[in-house]
């Protein structure tokens, strides 16, 4: 049996603006989520980086500051373009926004600017895929109540956007080939993720002890976690240009992914740092729970008479498809840390992983 691997991880604190030191075409997967435009939490983010939006703003000239705010997103786009790899893909998590602007109430549509962003760069657009958030809150209703036409449908959803660069990406040489294989999904979280509508996640906890905003504006771990098995392999890079709290390296860093991330505020680091050192323990957690429902699967379909036929090569759990029988699944087993020095504006830490031996189901320790 061949000797695990080892994952590299970096963020570097600096605008996604400075995406420019990455090399081209050398990127196989961007999951990320922006500050979305006219959200007011993103106002000063925006005002800081472009005086003018500021300055639109108090004017109360929403349509000026909606634009300038997406042409600074524009720099970033047109950076993920340069280097994503052919058939790379990019994953955009973004939300609308509606908003008074002066006596008017109106609709921000940054899913679409983004989409035209992506278009002009080249992309195709894939079928995206509507996040519908659950939510209880009795107050969620805008406008005039029962009276029309003055109430207004409220924004109960973001968009995960989906581009890729080119054509179908070519696995050619045999390590590819391989680790493709590897990367495999089971049949049943086939059927549940490459659906359009995630109506099944629930957002993330956005309380945050930072000295330039108090919520984190974080995707659940379960959003980049499916994006990175649907979307890459074993042993590709990963890049978010907007890392927050480090949600997408995470997710890189438990299912074998290099990963890379900008950050514009150095406050975030210690939360950042914490999440990433928790690797193993959310790797272990993870994979425990997908065998656990994979292995519920099979017990139903052996129930009602349709035990599945084929079998995962190295752990020997019963699968549906041939497809499902190279995969190979190992839980992160230590981080590594170069970057000791609280003022670093680069940090880098290394990844490794154990092993699941043949037969091994859910016995993996979280500890």
């Amino acid at each position: 049996m061949s000797s695990a691997p080892t994952t590299r991880h970096v963020v570097h604190f600096r605008p996604a603006t400075a995406l420019a030191d990455l090399p081209e075409e050398g990127t196989a997967l961007v999951v990320t989520s922006p500050p979305y435009p006219m959200i007011e939490m993103w106002d000063n983010s925006f005002g800081d980086q472009d005086e003018r939006i500021g300055d639109a703003l108090r004017q109360e000239q929403g349509e000026a500051a909606f634009a300038l705010m997406h042409q600074l997103l524009d720099r970033v786009w047109g950076e993920v373009a340069r280097v994503l790899a052919p058939g790379g893909i990019a994953c955009v998590n973004i939300g609308d926004a509606a908003r008074s602007i002066g006596s008017g109430f109106r609709l921000f549509p940054n899913h679409a600017r983004v989409i035209d962003a992506f278009l002009r760069l080249g992309l195709h657009n894939l079928p995206n895929i509507i996040w519908r958030k659950p939510t209880n809150a009795p107050n969620k209703f805008m406008g005039s109540g029962m009276l029309p036409p003055g109430a207004y449908v409220t924004l109960e959803h973001e968009y995960i956007l989906i581009f890729r660069k080119g054509d179908k990406r070519v696995f050619r040489s045999p390590d590819e080939q391989r680790r493709r294989a590897e990367s495999a999904i089971f049949w049943e979280e086939r059927n549940r993720w490459y659906s359009d509508v995630w109506s099944d996640l629930t957002g993330a906890p956005q309380k945050l002890a930072s000295a330039a905003r108090s919520r984190s504006g974080a995707f659940p771990f379960e959003l980049a976690w499916r994006l990175v098995n649907m979307f890459s392999i074993k042993g590709d890079v990963v890049l978010d240009p907007f890392v927050g709290t480090g949600t997408t390296l995470l997710a890189a860093a438990a299912n074998e992914r290099h990963s890379i991330g900008y950050e514009i505020e150095f406050g975030l680091r210690p939360a950042l740092l914490r999440q990433l050192g928790e690797t193993p323990g959310v790797s272990r957690q993870v994979l425990r729970e997908r065998i656990e429902r994979h292995l519920a699967l099979v017990g139903r379909r052996t129930a009602e008479g349709k035990p599945p036929t084929f079998t995962v090569s190295r752990h020997g759990w019963p699968c549906v498809s041939r497809q499902e029988t190279g995969m190979v699944l190992r839980p992160a087993a230590s981080v590594r840390q170069f970057s000791e020095e609280t003022t670093a504006l680069s940090v880098q830490w290394e990844v490794s992983y154990g092993e699941i031996g043949p037969g091994e189901q859910v016995e993996m320790p979280l500890a």
